[in-house]
C-alpha cells in the first residue's frame, strides 16, 4: 500500500515536471520536436535580414490562371489505357495519356493546346466546377509580385489590359502597352499527392497547366518595354515566361528572331545589372538550341526545378531533351548536375554582352540549393537559401505563418556531397538545419536548406515563381 502511494507521488511529480517543461514558450523540450527545431532556428536567421532600396525588372508576359483541382476535371473521364507524351495536345486523348503520365510520375508540366476547339471546351468544363477560381498568373507577374511584397520597386513587361490593371500590386509598374484586348489563359489542374485517377496515382502534390496563348509566346511587349527599361535602371533583371513558345507555330525563323530581341535588351543593360533567367518546363528541343545560344550565356543567375535540372544538364551536356525526371532527387545527384552545369556555362567567354554564370539555383521538393562563384555580387547565401526553403511552404500552404502541424520533411539525416566514390557526407543538425561549404579551392560556395513541405495544398502552380523571387530579394 505504502509502496503504491509513494509510486503515485513518484508519477505524479514528473508529470507535473513534464507538463511545465514541455509549456515553455522557447520553443525546446526534453523531447523536442524536430520540425519546431528546424523552424525555429530557420526563423531566426530569417529575421535578421531585411529588404534593401532594390529595383527589379522582370519580363515577359502575364495571362488569366483558372484553377481546378485535377481529380475533379479529370474524374468526369475515362483513365487511358497509357501513359504517352505529346511535344503538344491536339486532341482529348492526347490530354488524359499526358495528363496520366506527369501526374504518375509527380512532376509539373505546362503545354501549348494546338486544338482551339478542344482547349475551349475544356476550359469551361473546368469553370464549371465547383471551387475553380481565376488569378493573375504568368511567371513574370508572379515573380514581380513577390518583389513587390518583399518591399522591391518593380517594373513588369506586360500588356496593360484591365483584368491585369485591376489584380496587380499597386507597388508595381506595368510597362507595357495599354490594351482592351482578350487576356490569354492557362488552365491549370491541381492535384494532391495520393491522389488516384483509375489506376494512376500521384505520388506527391503538383500541377499541370495547358495554354492556347496568342500574345505571350511572341514576346509582344519586348520592343515597348525597352523604352522604360533604360530610364528605369534596375539592378536585377528577371527574364521568364519563354516557355511559352515551346512548340507554338511560329513562322520559320520568327522565334530566333524573338529570341534574339530578348538577347539584345539584356545587352543594352549596364554590366552591373545582374541577370537572372527563370528556366520552365521546355520539350522543344530547337527552342532549348535557342536559349542555349541566345538567353542562357547572357545570364549572371538562373533558377530551376527538379526537372529543369536534369532538362538543362541533359541539352548542355548530350543536346537532347530529358522529359520526365525524379520528383525527389538525391542530393548527391542534383549537385554532380549543378557542378557540371555550373563549370560548363562558367567557361562563356565574356564578348558581345555575354556573361559568366555566378549563380545557380534548384528548388526541390525536399530542398533548397544554390550555388555561388565566392568572388561575386551575391551576397546572403546562406539568408537565401533560407528564405527560399520557407517561401516554399508559404506559398503552398497560402499561409504567411507556417504551422509544424501541417508541414513534414523530407531530408534524411544526412547527405552525401557527390556520388563520386569517397565523397564527403554533411550530417544533419536541427539547430543548425542549413548547410554550406566551399569547393573548387574556395572559389564556390554551396548552401543545402531543407523545406518544411506544406502537407495542406493549398496551391502548388507558381511555387517556383515564388521560391526563385524570395532567393534572389536577398542576394541582390
Amino acid at each position: 500500500m505504502e509502496t503504491s502511494k509513494i509510486f503515485t507521488t513518484l508519477l505524479s511529480l514528473v508529470v507535473l515536471f513534464a507538463a511545465i517543461w514541455f509549456s515553455r514558450d522557447d520553443g525546446y523540450s526534453v523531447l523536442p520536436n524536430k520540425l519546431q527545431q528546424v523552424l525555429h532556428a530557420m526563423l531566426e536567421v530569417e529575421q535578421q535580414y531585411h529588404v534593401g532600396e532594390v529595383q527589379i525588372a522582370v519580363g515577359y508576359g502575364a495571362c488569366k490562371d483558372i484553377f481546378v483541382q485535377g481529380s475533379l476535371l479529370m474524374g468526369a473521364m475515362t483513365p487511358p489505357q497509357r501513359t504517352a507524351h505529346f511535344s503538344r495536345i491536339d486532341s482529348i486523348e492526347q490530354l488524359k495519356e499526358m495528363y496520366a503520365l506527369f501526374y504518375t510520375a509527380g512532376s509539373a508540366a505546362e503545354r501549348y493546346v494546338g486544338n482551339e476547339t478542344l482547349f475551349s471546351e475544356t476550359l469551361a468544363a473546368a469553370e464549371a466546377v465547383p471551387g475553380s477560381y481565376s488569378t493573375l498568373g504568368g511567371n513574370a507577374p508572379v515573380m514581380a509580385s513577390r518583389f513587390a511584397s518583399e518591399g522591391a520597386k518593380v517594373l513588369l513587361a506586360a500588356k496593360r489590359t484591365p483584368y491585369i490593371m485591376q489584380k496587380i500590386n499597386s507597388n508595381i509598374i506595368v510597362g507595357g502597352v495599354e490594351t482592351e484586348g482578350a487576356d490569354d489563359i492557362h488552365l491549370i489542374l491541381e492535384y494532391k499527392a495520393g491522389e488516384s485517377w483509375g489506376t494512376y496515382q500521384a505520388p506527391r502534390a503538383n500541377r499541370f497547366i495547358m495554354h492556347s496563348d496568342d500574345s505571350n509566346p511572341t514576346l509582344s511587349t519586348v520592343e515597348y518595354f525597352g523604352e522604360q527599361l533604360t530610364a528605369f535602371k534596375p539592378h536585377l533583371f528577371v527574364v521568364g515566361g519563354l516557355q511559352m513558345m515551346d512548340n507554338f507555330p511560329f513562322a520559320p525563323g520568327v522565334r530566333e528572331e524573338r529570341l534574339i530581341a530578348v538577347r539584345d535588351q539584356i545587352v543594352s543593360l549596364p554590366v552591373t545589372t545582374r541577370v537572372h533567367f527563370e528556366m520552365a518546363s521546355f520539350t522543344d528541343t530547337d527552342l532549348l538550341t535557342g536559349l542555349i545560344q541566345h538567353v542562357i550565356p547572357y545570364a549572371d543567375s538562373l533558377g530551376m526545378n527538379e526537372q529543369e535540372l536534369p532538362n538543362l544538364y541533359s541539352m548542355v551536356k548530350y543536346g537532347n531533351v530529358s522529359l520526365v525526371s525524379d520528383f525527389n532527387p538525391r542530393v548527391a545527384v542534383v549537385l554532380d548536375q549543378m557542378r557540371e552545369v555550373f563549370q560548363l556555362l562558367r567557361e562563356t567567354e565574356e564578348k558581345g554582352g555575354k556573361r559568366h554564370l555566378t549563380r545557380l539555383h534548384l528548388h526541390t521538393l525536399a530542398y533548397q540549393a544554390i550555388m555561388v562563384l565566392k568572388d561575386s555580387p551575391w551576397k546572403n547565401t546562406l539568408a537565401a537559401s533560407i528564405k527560399a526553403a520557407l517561401t516554399a511552404n508559404r506559398h503552398v500552404c497560402g499561409n504567411t505563418e507556417i504551422s509544424i502541424d501541417n508541414a513534414r520533411m523530407l531530408m534524411d539525416d544526412g547527405f552525401t556531397l557527390s556520388e563520386a566514390e569517397g565523397a564527403g557526407r554533411v550530417l544533419f543538425d536541427n539547430h543548425r538545419p542549413v548547410s554550406c561549404w566551399t569547393e573548387d579551392d574556395g572559389k564556390v560556395e554551396v548552401c543545402i536548406a531543407p523545406v518544411l513541405i506544406c502537407t495542406q495544398v493549398r496551391q502548388t502552380a507558381g511555387g517556383g515563381d515564388n521560391i526563385s523571387a524570395a532567393g534572389l530579394i536577398l542576394q541582390i
